[in-house]
């Protein structure tokens, strides 16, 4: 009986051990990949304000 808590014990802490490190890459991934995001968004953003120039767009009626 005692044995067969400890292996329960020990499976457990492997299943939480894997299941930690998966969800830790892949938050990690997720972070990167919105850095990366924001960086593009930036640039974009940039890129037309500075090539927009003057224009003003007017909607007519």
């Amino acid at each position: 009986m005692f044995w067969k808590i400890v292996g329960g014990l020990l499976l457990a802490w492997v299943a939480f051990m894997v299941i930690g490190s998966i969800v830790g890459f892949l938050v990690k991934a997720v972070f990167w990949i919105a850095v990366i995001g924001g960086a593009v968004f930036l640039g974009t953003a940039a890129y037309g304000a500075i090539k927009g120039g003057n224009k003003t767009k007017q909607i007519r009626p």
